[in-house]
C-alpha cells in the first residue's frame, strides 16, 4: 500500500509560481510518480507530469513542458512539482498518483496506469 497527501495548492496570479508537494508513505521502494489535473468542466484527468523512482526518467506534456518541473526529495519521501509562468488555463485540481512498479514510457501518461492516488489539490490562476 502505498499513502499519498498533497499540499501547496492555492491562488496566484497570471505568471506566478507554485510549489505542489506530495508526501510518500507505505511501499515507496521503486514507486513511480506523476501528476495529474482535472481543470473545471471536465471529467477527465490529465497528465502533467512523471518521475521515475530514479528520478532519471521524467515526461511532462505539451502544455507545461518548459514551465513545470518535477523532483524527489529521497530523505523526506516527498515528491515536488515546481510551476513556474503559470496562466488562467493551468487552473485545476492536482493530483500525485503512484504506481508501485515500472512502467514503460508509452504508458506513463494513462491514469488508469495507477492504482494510488492522493486527495488532490486546488490551484487557481487568475487576478
Amino acid at each position: 500500500q502505498v499513502q499519498l497527501v498533497e499540499s501547496g495548492g492555492g491562488l496566484v496570479q497570471p505568471g506566478g509560481s507554485l510549489r505542489l508537494a506530495c508526501a510518500v508513505s507505505g511501499r515507496t521502494s521503486s514507486t513511480v510518480m506523476a501528476w495529474f489535473r482535472q481543470s473545471p468542466g471536465k471529467e477527465q484527468r490529465d497528465f502533467v507530469a512523471y518521475i521515475s523512482w530514479t528520478g532519471g526518467e521524467r515526461y511532462f506534456s505539451d502544455s507545461v513542458k518548459g514551465r513545470f518541473t518535477v523532483s524527489k526529495d529521497y530523505d523526506k519521501n516527498t515528491v515536488y512539482l515546481q510551476m513556474n509562468s503559470l496562466r488562467p488555463e493551468d487552473t485545476a485540481v492536482y493530483y500525485c498518483a503512484a504506481r508501485a512498479r515500472r512502467i514503460v514510457t508509452s504508458e506513463v501518461r494513462r491514469p488508469e496506469n495507477y492504482a494510488y492516488w492522493g486527495q488532490g489539490t486546488q490551484v487557481t490562476v487568475s487576478s
